[in-house]
């Protein structure tokens, strides 16, 4: 199997305030170790308006990473396309594609969060058109280098050529996170990789897995399992009573993100919010526990074809290592 990292990057550390930028730092000092423990990816997220001093620039953040490792992939997961200019938005995600060497994974998608969509002043059922706009203007940004001119419904631009051109030809790799059969077919179809949420259960995990080939194949794309990565937070915990401990406050963190996620009518939606009607759902399925259970339940995603996972772990570089070393050479 092949792991990563899916990571969340505060500007405040334990310690000290966001106005130090000390937990971009461990953040950055964090992957960097990751890479020398033989990890293959760090993918980071994209987030607005929380109080939490989550990441919001993305790109910037994974440009610092790039300068300090070799072979770790940086990849984006996601990139929220509805806020963003598609221009500038493929000019800086180019340019790191090319300080890097070729090694961006750019992650998109259309957005869940109620309070973000508040944020911006966008209607968030204008998601989808916005996202598939932002999205064309983006590849043929990147596939052409003679001067073009878009006139859409919330993108225009006139006589433009968009420098620099990518490392990656003809694009980097573009990741799509789904869980619906239809974005799922969408994704395929498209040639776009995908990330499969962190709540499901192997079974769903396996069954989404097995849509996605047949929809690759059916359409005459070849099919590599590292196409797929699973998300999964982790704990390696000492006994029961770690384990318990760690799983309440996974839970604790999990309320906090319904409570930004939610649109105030409560309706259901994607990611986390269609999970969080069963008391649980949201921690039924992470990788917390002994060593042990993590290794059961990490055959347990092998077995119906997941190969590659993205790991939250949740804790310092000691689980990291801990991982590194009592979990990972097993697989």
């Amino acid at each position: 199997m092949r792991f990563g990292l899916l990571c969340s990057a505060q500007a405040d550390s334990r310690e000290l305030g966001p106005e130090t930028g000390q937990g971009f730092r461990d953040y950055l000092d964090f992957n960097v170790e990751a890479e020398t423990l033989g990890l293959h990816s760090s993918f980071l997220v994209e987030h607005h308006f929380t109080g939490w001093n989550q990441v919001s620039s993305t790109l910037m953040l994974l440009t610092c990473l790039a300068m300090r490792t070799s072979t770790l992939r940086l990849g984006t997961a996601v990139i929220t396309l509805p806020w963003h200019n598609p221009v500038l938005l493929a000019e800086q995600a180019a340019t790191l594609d090319l300080i890097s060497d070729g090694r961006l994974d750019f992650g998109v998608g259309k957005g869940y969060r109620h309070s973000e969509f508040k944020g911006f002043c966008i209607p968030q059922e204008e998601a989808e058109a916005r996202f598939e706009e932002v999205l064309d203007v983006i590849l043929r940004a990147w596939t052409t280098r003679t001067r073009f001119s878009h006139q859409g419904r919330y993108c225009r631009f006139e006589d433009i050529v968009v420098e620099p051109p990518t490392a990656q030809h003809p694009h980097p790799p573009l990741w799509v996170a789904a869980g619906s059969a239809p974005s799922i077919r969408r994704a395929a179809q498209r040639g776009f990789n995908l990330i499969l949420d962190q709540y499901a259960a192997p079974e769903v995990i396996g069954e989404r897995i097995a849509l996605y080939r047949r929809e690759r194949e059916a359409v005459g794309g070849t099919f590599d399992p590292t196409q797929v990565a699973v998300a999964r937070q982790l704990y390696v915990a000492r006994d029961e009573a770690d384990k318990q401990g760690a799983l309440g406050r996974m839970a604790n963190n999990n309320s906090r993100l319904l409570a930004v996620s939610r649109a105030p009518d409560g309706r259901a939606g994607s990611h986390v919010l269609a999970y969080a009607s069963v008391p649980g759902e949201t921690e039924r399925n992470a990788l917390i526990g002994t060593p042990d259970e993590i290794h059961s339940r990490l055959q347990a995603l092998n077995k119906v074809g997941a190969d590659y996972v993205l790991l939250t772990i949740l804790g310092g570089r000691e689980q990291l290592h801990a991982f590194a070393r009592e979990i990972m050479p097993a697989f």
